[in-house]
């Protein structure tokens, strides 16, 4: 389906969960977040059902996020389940990865392929105070584990941070040289009270690729054709195994291309990352409306996608999202 700026709606990503078992700094405020009600929260088959009727509205690929998707009881028979679906082409899954070395043969066996790891720190020690206590001996585990299996393209999120892991750039990106990843530098969004908490550490790709040029020569990737790569520009270093990937919400939009909608573990379709505009599934699920009913509303959803995101670079012309991405999903 198509909305009213001429851009094809294919790409759903479904938080199943606002849980977590990292507490990242810029995913949410210093004193937590307050969790949804267990009853509170979308059951699989009311999330399978949202999926199967937006699929007949033209989404052909679901991205499984969170809060942390791999601390949700039953995630792996829910991912399997959506192969049900015949108009999915493309199922993934994002995770900060501690999970993952238990997971990722389940996974692998449920069909999913593509997986998004994050990772914001090659240092341990950094690694667990931006995560509140996590260990990266784990997640280093879970991407080996995902590789040796035979996941691809395994794409590795690095939200760039100023005075943080500006001073690893050129480290993340020397592991492209040997390996098969795609490493992503994400640009920090000012998200909820955590992105007020983080004013003045926002880093511009430009920079980001700034740097990473003095190692050596970013050779535009040809587009797959096949739309997995999403807003990332995809550039590779001569002689590389992998990729480097630039998102940049906030430098350079990449709205007139946006391809996707959100759907929150408490059922909320937002048709914007970055806008506070929502629309109740919930509710008239809870309700006992039809498929009818239920496709109008993502329809209309649809429609009303806005042309773009007001947040900018300069932070005195930011306008802050009130959501936390964990509430949100990533």
């Amino acid at each position: 389906m198509f909305d009213p700026y001429e851009r094809n709606i294919n790409y759903l990503r479904v938080s199943i969960t606002d849980r977590c078992n990292l507490r990242c700094t810029y995913c949410m405020p210093k004193e937590g977040l307050s969790r949804i009600g267990h009853d509170d929260i979308l059951r699989y088959e009311e999330i399978h059902r949202i999926i199967r009727i937006a699929a007949k509205t033209g989404i052909t690929k679901v991205r499984i996020t969170g809060g942390e998707p791999l601390v949700r009881r039953g995630v792996v028979q829910f991912a399997a389940s959506l192969h049900t679906i015949p108009e999915l082409t493309d199922t993934s899954l994002t995770t900060n990865g501690i999970l993952l070395e238990d997971f990722a043969e389940s996974l692998f066996r449920a069909g999913i392929r593509r997986i998004n790891i994050s990772l914001d720190s090659l240092d341990a020690e950094k690694y667990a105070r931006i995560t509140r206590g996590g260990d990266i001996r784990a997640v280093l585990r879970g991407i080996m584990k995902v590789r040796e299996i035979g996941f691809s393209p395994i794409k590795i999120n690095i939200v760039a941070i100023k005075g943080f892991n500006d001073d690893e750039i050129l480290d993340f990106a020397r592991l492209t040289l040997e390996h098969p990843y795609q490493i992503r530098f994400i640009e920090l969004m000012p998200l909820g009270h955590a992105g007020i908490e983080n004013d003045g550490l926002y880093l511009s790709n430009a920079f980001v690729r700034e740097r990473i040029e003095t190692l050596g020569t970013l050779e535009p990737v040809n587009s797959r054709g096949n739309g997995n790569d999403g807003p990332a520009r995809i550039y590779r270093m001569k002689g590389g195994m992998g990729e480097i990937g630039f998102i940049s919400p906030i430098s350079s939009h990449f709205c007139r291309s946006c391809n996707r909608l959100r759907l929150t573990a408490d059922g909320q379709l937002r048709a914007c990352l970055l806008s506070d505009n929502e629309t109740d599934l919930k509710g008239p699920l809870r309700s006992g409306c039809g498929d009818g009913e239920l496709m109008a509303l993502i329809e209309g959803a649809i429609a009303r996608k806005p042309q773009h995101h007001e947040m900018a670079c300069h932070e005195s012309q930011v306008k802050k999202c009130m959501k936390e991405m964990q509430q949100i999903g990533g």
